[in-house]
């Protein structure tokens, strides 16, 4: 199969690094035109500049704005006012004991995590309808079915981006785009990197022992056994965005290596 995203402009959220940036090189590589994201007009540029390094056949652009407030995702949309696929990568999270977490850390969560990319599906959805092909992915998790007891608010926040991404699915029955949530598990983004590298100096292990252990303590129903890398859940969020996968839809895909002991 070949993918062929040529004549299609992609905005990803959050993609100056991490899981985002890879999904904005795939999505490039696929040949969409890429607007990449992010809060920092340094790290927006760097990314933009890495993108265009392998001279894809799209134009890569970035547009700096926090899309975790309403000032920043109307300015997003300002400077990009119609895409084809957008994917609602921008997230937070932090390992916090239910208990320790206030009342303005639940509502900053809310903000970053589910209304990012409640503001930004409302403002282009439309016109996808209107021009009768578009792809809406939300990056959730599999936190949000398998909720983590010292994340629980952020757990919270990738369940509601699945409630989220069905209902919008439902608002496009009969026409050509689609709204998806793609789940990653464990994935080895820089700053998971930088975690395990001081995990495994504190226990006195290697990197790679330190991985290990950490998906077979917390995550042991997993059956690959490792962290994903980011250019893994990347591949699979491209081809949900691409026109072969047209029948994938109101769907939650698992990248999660088999974390969650279900069938369906």
């Amino acid at each position: 199969m070949k993918i062929d995203l040529s004549g299609k402009t992609a905005l990803v959220t959050g993609s100056t690094a991490g899981i985002g940036l890879a999904i904005a090189k795939g999505l490039a590589a696929a040949g969409a035109g890429v607007i990449v994201n992010g809060r920092g007009q340094d790290k927006v540029d760097a990314a933009v500049r890495a993108l265009s390094a392998s001279k894809p056949s799209g134009k890569i652009s970035g547009v700096t704005a926090d899309v975790g407030t309403e000032a920043g995702c109307n300015a997003l949309v300002a400077a990009a006012p119609e895409v084809d696929i957008l994917v609602n990568n921008t997230g937070i999270f932090e390992v916090k004991d239910f208990f320790d977490i206030p009342d303005q850390e639940w509502s900053r969560y809310f903000e970053i995590n589910i209304m990012s990319g409640v503001r930004l599906s409302r403002a282009y959805m439309k016109g996808m309808l209107k021009r009768n092909w578009g792809r809406i992915i939300f990056i959730s998790s599999e936190s949000g079915i398998n909720i983590p007891t010292d994340m629980i608010h952020y757990g919270m926040t990738k369940t509601a981006q699945l409630g989220i991404s069905r209902g919008l699915a439902k608002l496009t029955k009969g026409t050509g785009v689609t709204v998806n949530s793609v789940l990653p598990g464990p994935t080895l983004t820089e700053g998971v990197e930088v975690f395990l590298k001081g995990v495994a100096r504190q226990n006195k292990q290697s990197e790679q022992e330190a991985a290990a252990n950490f998906v077979k303590q917390h995550r042991p129903s997993s059956l690959v056994q490792r962290f994903a890398g980011v250019d893994e859940i990347a591949n699979i969020v491209v081809f949900v965005a691409s026109k072969e996968a047209a029948m994938t839809n109101g769907a939650a895909v698992r990248a999660e290596g088999g974390i969650l002991d279900t069938i369906a």
